[in-house]
């Protein structure tokens, strides 16, 4: 199957405005034996001073695949893969949140277009 920017999987052009070359369609081509997965970012809000070892925790964890310390109004942002958006939001309420120091966080699901 391959899926592009120009085409969904039904084969329907969902942007009949954009080029359809074949560097761009090969480019935008999906492997099929690679299952598709559910992606999602996760603010997170600690302890004053924890901000550090809360970010080597969540990166231990399998389903996370980056977590960075930010300025501003949360302390940490994390994203996080799993196979559907239920088994993220599990994984946030049973893993992330039982880090010492986590005190809030706040799921944003990517959508799936």
């Amino acid at each position: 199957m391959i899926v592009s920017a120009t085409t969904s999987r039904n084969g329907f052009d969902l942007y009949p405005h954009r080029l359809k070359e074949p560097f761009y369609e090969a480019f935008m081509t999906l492997n099929d034996s690679s299952p598709l997965m559910a992606a999602g970012f996760v603010l997170i809000n600690v302890e004053p001073g924890s901000e550090i070892n809360v970010q080597q925790e969540a990166e231990k964890f399998d389903f996370v695949s980056e977590a960075n310390v930010l300025f501003g109004d949360h302390d940490l942002i994390v994203k996080v893969e799993a196979e559907s958006v239920g088994d993220i939001a599990k994984m946030v309420v049973e893993k992330l949140r039982s880090i010492d120091g986590v005190t809030a966080t706040k799921t944003f699901a990517c959508a799936e277009l």
